[in-house]
């Protein structure tokens, strides 16, 4: 039998979010940007601070009612706190989502990048005071709908930031003309922040050492489709050359503390892309050239990757005409030591680092906003993106 003060406190909970909600509706169907509703007198009546209160009260906590439903309490205390950040002087990001859920400190981009006057929030109470708003793709869905015909202060920039390859993000409808900025692995987005990069060191790196090797091939993977070129590629290959296979497929799960030692222990490692699209290297390229192993990579053409890293410091499938071939120079190379040390040359200038997800695009966010003040819409998202 439930308490009565159970009882007494659940009605109170749902005759809350009933009102909640009211007002949410009624705000949908008054609203319109800049005014509130037509009256007999005059054919606007100028938005006053309830109705933007309404706004930010109601509607921006969360917009999805399904989310909300799940929600506690809001502790009051905290609001007041979190409210505290609009007083920041600086330039302020709304991560509308954090990606897949990893959170970060407002205030990272100064220690992280040297990007001063930054600071990244995820209160939506701050929405009207947001320079800019970074929204994760693949959190768009339930929101989309109303994101469509959500007000937004004129001076604010959203951002469509997604690092998945268009295969692997569905394409929503509405997102032309959406959105004014987008961050993205593709050289040719607004804000550019790839799944890693070559930086030069800072002097000649005579510290480097090629790691103890004892595996020829390895490969780690979990995403298996029998569809995927990678996988006809690596079972062609498999019939030439020994490959250790790790990961789900093979079940062989390697944990976080094993995964750089046992990528540094192989001579070779298949950098296999399950999409293949211009400029998308993810860290199954990056993560072999910061372990000090070769890529043997399959996804655009060489002369894509050329682009970004050092033509000696990978080997491409396109290079051979069977994957027999590329067995037959791996065998080479594991007997010819002094040219297999060749691929590591470019680390004498250079080193490798992976871009910090999240992060890394809601400062690069801020920090082109603070530069570029012009207007732009981005009207041709789903064809650029998608083709």
């Amino acid at each position: 039998m439930t308490p009565k003060s159970s009882r007494g406190g659940f009605h109170h909970v749902l005759l809350s979010l009933v009102l909640l909600l009211g007002v949410g509706g009624l705000f949908y169907t008054q609203y319109k940007p800049h005014v509130c509703h037509e009256t007999a007198d005059s054919k606007y009546e100028v938005c006053n601070n309830t109705c933007l209160n309404a706004l930010r009260d109601s509607f921006m906590t969360n917009i999805s009612i399904k989310t909300l439903k799940q929600l506690p309490p809001i502790n009051k205390q905290e609001v007041i706190e979190e409210q505290n950040e609009d007083q920041y002087p600086g330039t302020l990001i709304l991560a509308w989502t954090w990606p897949f859920d990893y959170k970060f400190k407002g205030e990272s981009c100064g220690p992280l990048f040297g990007i001063e006057g930054c600071r990244v929030t995820g209160n939506r109470l701050l929405y009207d005071k947001a320079h800019g708003v970074m929204f994760h793709h693949r959190d768009l869905g339930d929101d989309l709908p109303n994101l469509l015909s959500m007000p937004r202060p004129p001076y604010q920039k959203w951002v469509w930031m997604n690092m998945e390859s268009p295969e692997n993000s569905k394409r929503w409808t509405g997102l032309d003309g959406l959105f004014n900025l987008t961050t993205n692995y593709r050289k040719d987005s607004d804000v550019w922040v790839p799944y890693g990069r070559i930086i030069e060191a800072s002097e000649k790196d005579e510290t480097f050492k090629i790691p103890p090797k004892d595996k020829l091939v390895c490969w780690i993977v979990s995403d298996w489709n029998p569809h995927y070129r990678r996988v006809e590629y690596f079972n062609e290959l498999s019939k030439h050359i020994k490959i250790e296979g790790y990961g789900r497929h093979f079940n062989r799960y390697i944990n976080d503390e094993d995964y750089v030692p046992t990528l540094s222990s192989c001579k070779f490692y298949l950098s296999f892309e399950s999409s293949i699209h211009e400029d998308y290297f993810t860290e199954k390229l990056f993560n072999p050239l910061i372990s000090g192993t070769v890529p043997v990579v399959l996804g655009p053409p060489r002369e894509n990757y050329e682009e970004f890293i050092p033509a000696d410091s990978f080997i491409h499938v396109d290079d051979f005409k069977s994957p027999q071939e590329l067995a037959e120079h791996l065998k080479f190379l594991d007997q010819n030591q002094e040219v297999y040390e060749r691929y590591f040359t470019w680390r004498q200038h250079f080193t490798a680092e992976r871009s910090m997800f999240g992060v890394e695009q809601a400062c690069r966010i801020c920090d082109y906003i603070k530069q570029y003040k012009g207007y732009k819409v981005v009207k041709n998202l789903s064809t650029w993106y998608w083709g």
